[in-house]
């Protein structure tokens, strides 16, 4: 019996590769179908490319198509570190030290507190533009194969505007994925757009619709807990970074578990609001070893393992809740979220 399932994809730079590895495993299972996806930032990169995949050459394409995205991010020539990293075989926090403290990030860092993107005049080039170009749009906006639904910010009011459809473009993936200190905001029918990250990472309730399933896996690369206390500077900018864009999502789940109280304690009548079943498939313990540095540095060494994380934890979900999937949630909202 087939199991149709929604994704909802985090945004978070480079660690986007852990998703692209959560994908590649579920893709192994021909008796999950996916009815939708809602991402930002990487999250919408890779919704893109798994969809325009998929209508091109189902599961094989699908593979393909993100397989390519991803050898497209590490070939970026922005912040990338010399070759030598490439084979070194460190563990992921002494990668994220290394990139940390090496001259490459420390420089780029320092610019983007001193430097704005707009003062690099006719020299500024977003390095996202030419694969956000490279998609086959007429795939990525089909009405056929899974929802997609893009995140980005409103610059100017503020609010998280929703792009599906017609509406998903290369301008529309490069506003979800526009850091603000990076690039320059991106300009469509005359409204700027920054990272979706701050107002949905990503944003759930596209997936309420009612011809969509009911469960809803979302992919998380935002460490949710650190239990220690963020003591130098590049500690606490990263735990602020992550704060900032988890915060959209917690407000989401706390909504979701009021309502799903109000169903079962039949205060409002079954088939008023949706039952949702809520999974994730995360590796905190992994993320909380990557830092900010490894988000904006894609080194083919931090994508490859990030890849064999993704797919590891999404074979851990299965085993354990492959059952679940149709019959209930796997997070506690109420003990984690309210």
């Amino acid at each position: 019996m087939t199991k149709r399932i929604n994704l909802a994809l985090q945004g978070g730079g480079a660690h986007g590769a852990f998703t692209w590895g959560v994908l590649d495993r579920l893709l192994d299972e021909e008796d999950i179908e996916v009815a939708a996806i809602t991402g930002t930032s990487a999250g919408a990169l890779n919704g893109a490319a798994y969809k325009s995949g998929w209508l091109s050459g189902g599961r094989e394409g699908a593979r393909a198509s993100l397989d390519w995205l991803w050898r497209q991010m590490g070939a970026l020539n922005d912040l990338r570190l010399p070759g030598w990293m490439a084979g070194n075989p460190m563990i992921p926090g002494q990668v994220a030290t290394a990139l940390e403290a090496s001259p490459q990030f420390l420089v780029a860092d320092a610019m983007t507190r001193v430097i704005s993107p707009y003062a690099y005049g006719p020299f500024y080039v977003n390095p996202l533009e030419r694969i956000a170009r490279e998609f086959s749009f007429d795939k990525v906006c089909a009405h056929e194969g899974p929802y997609l639904f893009v995140g980005a910010t409103n610059v100017h009011s503020g609010k998280i505007r929703i792009f599906s459809g017609d509406d998903i473009s290369p301008e529309s993936l490069l506003a979800s994925a526009c850091l603000p200190t990076l690039f320059q905001a991106v300009e469509i029918d005359g409204a700027h757009y920054w990272d979706g990250g701050y107002t949905g990472n990503p944003a759930l309730f596209p997936l309420f619709r009612p011809e969509l399933p009911a469960d809803i896996v979302i992919v998380n690369i935002n460490p949710l807990d650190r239990p220690e206390v963020p003591r130098s500077p590049q500690e606490i900018q990263n735990r602020i970074n992550e704060i900032s864009f988890n915060s959209s999502l917690l407000r989401e789940l706390r909504a979701i578990n009021f309502a799903q109280r109000l169903l079962e304690q039949d205060i409002i009548d079954e088939g008023a609001m949706k039952r949702l079943f809520v999974h994730m498939i995360s590796d905190d313990r992994l993320m909380r070893d990557m830092s900010v540095a490894t988000k904006l540095m894609p080194t083919p060494l931090t994508l490859s393992r990030l890849k064999a994380a993704g797919r590891r934890a999404a074979e851990g979900f299965l085993e354990q809740h492959r059952d679940d999937l149709g019959a209930r949630g796997t997070v506690d909202l109420a003990d984690a979220y309210s």
